[in-house]
């Protein structure tokens, strides 16, 4: 048994040691987009980052942070290298995970028993642990594990939680005849309580383990024992995720109000009675288990106790919190936010098994459960939450057509539902006619299981066609190129597994529920919880803003236990043709090992990130558009997370002050704009938190007041802080809002003042303006506008501020003629472009003196022109940003006369940015005219074509594939392509190229419009 004990653990590190290369090769040095720069900057510093929070993640990102001793830039790779250490661990408990399986297979004693002592021979054992290099390798190299596993996110974490409690109770079941077994339960509860830190997709294995936990201590298990163990676990799980996650801090918040407000005691009492209580029945509970010497009692109460210890870690939210730091997203930091920022609040909710599907009309509203704030000496209600209501007859079971938004209602169709509106004859009012159940269904099975959960699978066992979102699945036959767009056809993304992983899974799966029922079983339901639940649970709309195959990170793991199993079918096929276990064992691992191979090799160039920096270059360039001590308002996500990475860990341009416009919708972000951050002092907004407190001036619509023509900024907002009758306009529920009266707006200027702080291009001293005139032209000011509207009346010009470039055009409130282009953002001023035309999409006044210094000398664009790293989808839209900024520099030249400087831009540009590396984009073709101009005819007729037959080719594909009519993006950005292309040619007189590109035009505009 010795020896095949050290074989089993040799083997199982050196597969950990090929995960942890590989890893460690691909892993991307800074920070990736979405979440990534927000997790490395919250570990770095231990701050409060998005609901529900990963504490766990975030000390053991701390902890590895600590090794770049003081080199701030390894940071990054630091907390990257956490994913892929995650990664590799999972790989390796999964090796382990399968030979303890294969074993029982190999061996001919399946089922629930302790095989410890039983001895396989060498051919035995050189099958066991080749099935388990397969298994484990085929899941290292899988598309979205591995994609995980090089960047700081919790998905890796969360696997390895799922890998360890799985391993954990299988060492249970050989164990479990030991006295003192149960030891295994509780690590594994522990470990549960820990992955709660991470992400709560590892509790979904407990049904998997309940399973094991029911076949081992039943002699004759039957259906009926394990559907009540199913029951059982399921309900084990609902506990977790309501009964303790945030079941326990309601309760404690529910003593809370109540001894702080009807008691009259000091805040934190009902918190500390709550806790006595709680402990005191932990005590007596342990006392009576030990009374009735209740084994199976002492066990879930221990098991209670270390869930509650590794959950534990989210004591960090609330006291970090307290602390008020930079990044405290929701400041959860006494017990009643903190319940707020568990349940993720702030997101809503979706309807899961009953509600009302899109064509519901809501009959009433009733106040909810209130929202309490802490006050000066007590709890107070800050509001009631609002529930929309629903007549009975507009509910259904499973309701998954349940978003009203337009968009969506669009996208349903898409998916077989056929939209039907309706006009009331009496009120003239458009509604929908109800879906029927048939296609509630058909969505569900079409998009949600096919589209959303079998698309991704087959991405990691089949193939993916490209990295274009709603990329579809490359099947073994299709590896010819012909007729496929470029984008396509040459996207590093586009792998062919020729099904190879998926059939051994298959091969694995029967060999394995023939063989070994009950430990399939097991298998099978990992899989069932950990995806197709899970596609139940989140019940997503019809279109993402990205790809989501990272939250099947363990079906994919569970799939990977069959692939491993399927080298055993393997040599069971070869049995009648080979008698040597060695010789077949041998051909079938040898037979295995192609499909980890192949994965590695089709994935490796798509998911190297190594030598990637666009991210955190955006991120600095961005910051380092700006004037010292400036307001820059961004968007969400990528265009913040970045900004958040480079500003908390690498100390980049700490003066400048990033205000995320969606969460200046909510009043604590609100607070703590108003508080000093590094150098940056706090922001100029003059309202105090009693004005934009949630649930008081969200919104003010537009109610007209003809005797008003116009308003003056400043007097606005000192009526909007008086909450003066003068705004107010009375709701049908009664209750007043504030309002504006019109949609003119003006704010006087001092130019003067002005003129002597500097703020001035000598060539703009002509187009100051006396006043600023602007029309919201807008149904309703939202309270992030409120913000920004008062920071222009209060700021008076001291700090610049700044919109994004990449800012939703509904969120400058039309004041693009004050906007000044300073390299990847628009500062506003008090001066007026005389040359805006608000059908140009092209806003801000080029400085270009100033554009110049900081695009061809400031900004960095590491690696960009490099043809052999992958730029996904994500990682081009900044590029293209860059290159609608070039054109805008050098167009202002060739304005301006200077053709020389004009084609110095252009050159420099197409030297970062080249088309081999950054395929061209939709704003290339705007930079025909000014290459003509400064006669480069040549390269301009090349971006024409290029152009132009990239976009025939995309056009014709998606006209005439299946599945076209989901890639509305690419056909519209190939449309607009066209369209550029059309009109640059027209305006150098080029008459053929015109007219192809308009031909081209007026044959797919009707499909694609």
């Amino acid at each position: 048994m010795q020896r095949y004990s050290r074989l089993n653990n040799l083997v199982g590190w050196l597969v950990f040691a090929v995960a942890t290369i590989t890893y460690l090769l691909t892993l991307e040095p800074t920070a990736s987009f979405w979440d990534c720069g927000e997790f490395i900057a919250c570990s770095y510093k231990l701050l409060v980052p998005h609901p529900p929070g990963a504490p766990t993640f975030l000390l053991l990102g701390r902890l590895f942070s600590l090794l770049s001793f003081g080199d701030v830039t390894k940071v990054s790779v630091l907390v990257n290298a956490l994913s892929g250490l995650s990664s590799s661990f999972t790989v390796l408990f999964l090796f382990w995970t399968i030979t303890m399986l294969a074993k029982k297979l190999v061996l001919g004693r399946p089922g629930m028993h302790d095989d410890r002592p039983l001895e396989p021979t060498a051919g035995q054992t050189l099958l066991i642990l080749g099935s388990g290099a397969v298994g484990a390798l085929a899941l290292a190299f899988s598309d979205s594990f591995w994609f995980n596993a090089v960047e700081a996110e919790v998905y890796a974490m969360s696997s390895l939680c799922t890998a360890a409690v799985v391993w954990l109770m299988l060492k249970w079941e050989n164990r479990a005849d030991e006295y003192d077994s149960d030891k295994w339960l509780i690590l594994i509860a522990y470990v549960m309580g820990l992955s709660i830190g991470v992400h709560l997709l590892n509790l979904l294995a407990i049904p998997a383990l309940g399973l094991i936990y029911y076949f081992r201590r039943t002699a004759t298990p039957t259906w009926m024992g394990g559907f009540i163990t199913l029951v059982v676990s399921s309900i084990i799980v609902g506990l977790i995720l309501v009964g303790i996650i945030p079941g326990l801090p309601s309760i404690a918040g529910w003593f809370e109000v109540l001894f702080v407000n009807s008691f009259g005691l000091p805040f934190n009492s009902g918190l500390i009675f709550f806790l006595i209580i709680f402990f005191g029945l932990l005590w007596f509970g342990f006392r009576y288990s030990k009374q009735r010497s209740s084994r199976l009692l002492n066990t879930a109460l221990l098991s209670l106790v270390f869930i509650l210890i590794g959950y534990s870690s989210y004591l960090i939210i609330p006291i970090r919190s307290s602390f008020l730091p930079t990044i405290n997203e929701n400041t959860p930091n006494d017990v009643l936010s903190f319940v707020s920022y568990l349940k993720r609040e702030q997101y809503g909710d979706r309807p899961l098994l009953y509600g009302p599907q899109f064509s519901a009309q809501p009959y009433d509203q009733k106040e909810g459960a209130p929202r309490y704030v802490r006050g000066t000496d007590k709890y107070e209600i800050a509001e009631h939450r609002l529930e929309t209501l629903y007549r009975d007859e507009d509910k259904v079971l499973l309701p998954r057509l349940y978003s009203p938004d337009p968009g969506h209602i669009q996208q349903y169709q898409k998916w077989g539902v056929n939209v039907r509106q309706m006009q009331d004859p009496e009120t003239g009012q458009t509604s929908y006619a109800k879906p029927t159940m048939g296609e509630n269904l058909g969505f569900l099975f079409r998009y949600q299981m096919g589209h959303m959960f079998w698309r991704y699978f087959m991405w990691n066992f089949v193939g993916r066609d490209s990295d274009v979102q709603q990329a579809g699945v490359m099947w073994p036959n299709e590896g010819s190129k012909s007729g496929l767009p470029e984008r396509i056809a040459d996207s590093k993304a586009r792998n062919n597994f020729f099904a190879i992983p998926l059939l051994l899974g298959i091969v694995g799966l029967f060999f394995h529920a023939r063989r070994d029922g009950n430990n399939a079983l097991m298998v099978g339901f990992l899989f069932l919880f950990t995806g197709l639940a899970i596609v139940i649970y989140l019940n997503q709309p019809p279109i993402e803003p990205r790809e989501r195959d990272y939250t099947f990170a363990g079906a994919t793991y569970a799939f990977a236990i069959w692939i491993g199993l399927g080298v055993l079918g393997l040599a069971a096929l070869l049995r009648s043709v080979l008698k040597s276990d060695s010789a077949r064992g041998g051909i079938a691992v040898a037979i295995g090992l192609v499909a980890p191979a192949l994965m590695a090799a089709q994935g490796w160039n798509d998911h190297d990130r190594s030598d990637r920096y666009n991210s955190v270059d955006s991120a600095k360039n961005l910051l380092n558009s700006l004037q010292p001590n400036a307001i820059l308002f961004t968007n969400g996500d990528n265009d913040t997370f970045p900004l958040w990475y480079a500003q908390e860990v690498e100390g980049v341009r700490t003066d400048v002050r990033v205000a995320v416009l969606s969460y200046l919708n909510t009043d604590w972000y609100i607070d703590q704009m108003k508080r000093r951050s590094y150098k940056s002092q706090p922001l100029p907004i003059s309202m105090e938190h009693s004005v934009y407190q949630q649930g008081t001036n969200d919104y003010l619509p537009y109610a007209e007041n003809p005797a008003v023509k116009e308003v003056d900024l400043k007097q606005f907002m000192q009526l909007v802080e008086q909450n003066s009758p003068l705004l107010q306009v009375q709701t049908q529920s009664g209750r007043p809002l504030l309002s504006f009266p019109t949609r003119k707006f003006y704010l006087p200027i001092d130019t003067a003042a002005v003129e002597k702080m500097g703020l001035v291009l000598p060539e703009r001293r002509n187009q100051v303006v006396s006043r600023m005139e602007w029309d919201m032209g807008r149904g309703a000011i939202e309270k992030k506008n409120l913000v920004i509207l008062d920071m222009l009346a209060t700021n008076n010009w001291q700090r610049p501020i700044y919109f994004s470039s990449t800012v939703n055009t509904q969120d400058f409130m039309n004041l693009q003629p004050y906007f000044q282009l300073e390299g990847m953002a628009y500062r506003v001023l008090p001066i007026k472009d005389p040359n805006f035309n608000p059908q140009s999409n092209q806003e801000g006044y080029v400085a270009k003196d100033l554009m110049y210094n900081i695009m061809m000398k400031r900004f960095a664009y590491r690696n960009l022109d490099r043809a052999d790293i992958f730029y996904d989808e994500n990682n081009l839209r900044f590029p293209a940003n860059y290159r609608d900024k070039f054109y805008r520099l050098a167009q202002s030249y060739v304005d301006a006369g200077d053709n020389a400087k004009a084609k110095e831009v252009m050159d420099y540009c197409f030297k970062v940015m080249p088309d081999k590396a950054i395929p061209y984009d939709y704003y290339v073709p705007q930079f025909v005219v000014p290459l003509v101009k400064v006669g480069e005819t040549q390269r301009a007729n090349e971006i024409m074509d290029t152009m132009t037959n990239r976009a025939q080719q995309a056009l014709a594909y998606y006209n005439t594939a299946p599945d076209g009519g989901l890639f509305d993006m690419e056909v519209q950005l190939n449309l607009l392509t066209l369209q550029s292309v059309y009109r640059a040619a027209e305006q150098i007189g080029d008459r053929g190229r015109a007219t192809k590109a308009l031909n081209l035009l007026q044959q797919y505009y009707p499909q694609g419009g």
